[in-house]
């Protein structure tokens, strides 16, 4: 029989254990709990050593513990070096574990449901939103069935879930359009700007004068159409930029304006 190892991450940590007390009755299922972020982490990244890696990771969606993860449209897997930033809530975490296991399959658990958070995190990469109320056999039938590339919904949020992904992907579709007509430097500047980067950072990246990378910056929100750096950050990972790779060394170049 192929066993199922599920992780459990709330920050309620009597819910966390009851929980998998209750998944570890399953006859095929092996399961761990964690009261927080950091921990879960930790309990993945030692497994995954040990050759042992979890299938399923269950979260809540309003974990509230501090995690250390990349941003969420970061491609940089989590490493201790890496800049990192604390998320908002359990969805985040989905996020941040997308590029470090890819292999693990994520189910969000949720106290109500919400359209538009569930549409989150099926986009930050989640498997499957159920409620924290579900009976343990509809959770079961959950965990199975991401685990067969499936993706779990309550019927109630089927038609809210589909409005919200689809007015993501007009936004999505606009700010790529947006995004497309900045020249190569202006990208790169957004990328850097995506990346948490101030002025000064930039220019020392870039090799520009910190007045070169102001006007740059300034046409980059002229030509998004936004007013701060924070709007044109959180247009750019709509359109799919991710952030510069901070720890790579820069390498020499001449400097172009």
């Amino acid at each position: 029989m192929q066993r199922i190892r599920v992780l459990v991450v709330d920050d309620h940590r009597i819910f966390a254990e009851s929980l998998a007390a209750a998944l570890a009755a399953e006859q095929d299922v092996d399961v761990a709990a964690a009261g927080s972020a950091p921990a879960a982490l930790r309990n993945l990244d030692r497994a995954a050593t040990d050759g042992r890696r979890f299938d399923v990771l269950l979260a809540d969606a309003d974990l509230t513990a501090p995690l250390l993860a990349v941003p969420p449209q970061s491609s940089a897997p989590l490493r201790e070096s890496a800049p990192r930033a604390c998320p908002r809530d359990g969805i985040a975490l989905v996020s941040g574990l997308r590029a470090s296991h890819p292999y693990l399959r994520t189910v969000v658990l949720a106290d109500r449901d919400d359209p538009r958070r569930a549409a989150a995190a099926l986009q930050a990469g989640a498997s499957g939103w159920v409620a924290k109320d579900c009976s343990l056999s509809r959770l079961l039938a959950v965990i199975r069935g991401v685990l067969r590339d499936e993706t779990h919904l309550p019927p109630a949020l089927l038609t809210g879930v589909l409005r919200e992904l689809t007015a993501a992907r007009k936004h999505r579709s606009e700010s790529e359009r947006l995004v497309e007509s900045l020249t190569p430097r202006e990208h790169e500047v957004l990328r850097c700007m995506v990346a948490g980067l101030g002025r000064k950072a930039v220019a020392e990246r870039l090799f520009l004068s910190p007045h070169t990378v102001r006007t740059h910056m300034q046409n980059v929100l002229g030509k998004l159409g936004v007013h701060s750096t924070l709007a044109a950050v959180a247009l750019a990972r709509r359109a799919g930029v991710g952030p510069v790779e901070l720890e790579a060394a820069t390498a020499a170049s001449v400097p172009v304006p």
